[in-house]
């Protein structure tokens, strides 16, 4: 990965992670309710990625490339339910989680882009 690839990797993630977590805080005491801000989130940041490295993604297969995500998205909504419902307490875990899982991926699917992998 180049530095200028990096560069714009950092930019990327880190916006998309910042969104989730804006998300992921706002939407706390419903549990499961952030996965439809999140998703369309997280497929963007795949598809901006992707760009970096020359590979054209379409939305499905952006998809595909964060399908693994899907055991996450069960431990969250685990967090939810189980501390979700405290006001404050449950917003910041649900905005930590989604902002970390978001930035995990982004990290990730740029290595995979890097190596030609996806």
């Amino acid at each position: 990965m180049t530095a200028e690839q990096k560069k714009k990797c950092h930019a990327i993630i880190h916006a998309a992670s910042v969104a989730a977590g804006g998300a992921g805080a706002g939407m706390a005491q419903i549990p499961g309710s952030d996965n439809a801000v999140i998703t369309p989130i997280q497929l963007t940041m795949t598809i901006s990625l992707g760009k970096v490295f020359g590979v054209t993604l379409t939305e499905s297969a952006a998809k595909a490339a964060i399908g693994s995500l899907a055991a996450s998205t069960v431990g969250r909504t685990v967090t939810q339910v189980l501390v979700g419902w405290i006001p404050g307490v449950g917003n910041a875990i649900n905005a930590t989680t989604a902002a970390g899982l978001t930035e995990s991926l982004g990290w990730l699917l740029a290595k995979e882009f890097d190596k030609g992998n996806l």
